[in-house]
């Protein structure tokens, strides 16, 4: 076997390992999705994903190929937490007949120029009850928010914090060490 040749199936190789989580995630909403966990779902699953990768090329990923599990486990049990609070939360407001929950849209700008990394949070913050993300600016990394139950500057300015947090934990569970430094230094320049 050539150089040349070799070093075209380590390129192949390495384009199969990074879309390899991509395509292992179609094949589990397909069978998600017909709720069928067969061999017959899982080869048309397959079938589907290659397809959906073939036909619907998107440009790859670059992952920062670091995975914090802790930080990871950290992020998903304060994500749970999260959800039960925000539920509890919006379930109330919704029985307080005495007054109406404030909502207001706010700009949050992230600290760290990453898409995967805007997208996951953006997502994260419209999960818990309570927010919904209505735009994103991605030139300028601002997620804008219409949150509910505001009553005043301080809850805007704590649900600011609040998204902020949710990118520094993810940052912390799969963000590169440029990417750590990037938060922690603007969180001690916003702390001083």
């Amino acid at each position: 076997m050539s150089p040349d040749s070799r070093q075209g199936v380590r390129r192949i190789a390495a384009q199969v390992w990074r879309q390899l989580p991509f395509f292992v995630w179609l094949v589990a909403v397909w069978m998600l999705l017909w709720g069928q966990f067969t061999v017959v779902s899982f080869v048309m699953g397959v079938a589907a994903a290659v397809v959906v990768t073939r036909v619907f090329r998107l440009p790859p990923v670059e992952l920062s190929g670091r995975v914090n599990l802790w930080w990871g486990l950290v992020f998903v049990l304060e994500f749970l937490v999260a959800l039960v609070r925000g539920s509890l939360t919006v379930a109330w407001q919704v029985m307080d007949f005495r007054r109406q929950p404030g909502a207001a849209v706010i700009a949050v700008p992230l600290r760290v120029d990453d898409d995967l990394i805007m997208t996951h949070t953006a997502v994260t913050a419209s999960l818990i009850p309570g927010s919904l993300i209505v735009d994103a600016d991605r030139d300028r990394r601002i997620l804008y928010l219409h949150i509910i139950g505001v009553r005043g500057d301080r809850d805007v300015e704590q649900q600011r914090k609040s998204i902020l947090l949710w990118e520094e934990r993810i940052v912390r569970a799969v963000g590169s060490h440029a990417q750590i430094d990037r938060v922690a230094k603007a969180k001690a320049g916003a702390g001083s």
